[in-house]
């Protein structure tokens, strides 16, 4: 009888930490909000250290990764644009954000804005939202 009850509570164990691990997998399924940010930069050196370092330490302390920083002034870390077609923005940004609920809380958080009130003194802005697949 001591085997049986063992053998059930071991059967038991394992599948409460398999509902577990399952639910762990279907969260991470959700697919990730992109969000593109093309700026058209004015005052490049005020934009890079004003600008620049604030935005992102918000970004990153809400949740947000940048997967992509490109442009021709390096501050944050950019990298070069290769324009294949058309005029590239002076800069782009591509953040990863593992909801629209938490990108819109960052985007409309008092830091942010802030932040991007520094900002559209030296860069006009064109963002967009994509859910990933």
């Amino acid at each position: 009888m001591k085997t049986h009850v063992t053998v059930a509570l071991s059967m038991l164990t394992g599948i409460a930490v398999g509902a577990v691990a399952v639910q762990g997998l279907h969260a991470q399924s959700k697919p990730l909000v992109y969000l593109v940010t093309e700026q058209e930069i004015t005052d490049p050196e005020k934009h890079a250290t004003e600008f620049v370092p604030k935005a992102q330490a918000v970004i990153r302390a809400a949740g947000g990764k940048f997967v992509v920083v490109g442009g021709s002034n390096t501050a944050g870390g950019a990298k070069p644009i290769t324009a294949l077609a058309g005029e590239p923005p002076q800069r782009v940004t591509i953040q990863a954000w593992e909801s629209m609920d938490a990108m819109n809380k960052w985007y409309k958080s008092e830091e942010y804005q802030a932040a991007l009130k520094i900002g559209e003194k030296y860069a006009k802005f064109r963002r967009y939202a994509v859910e990933g697949q």
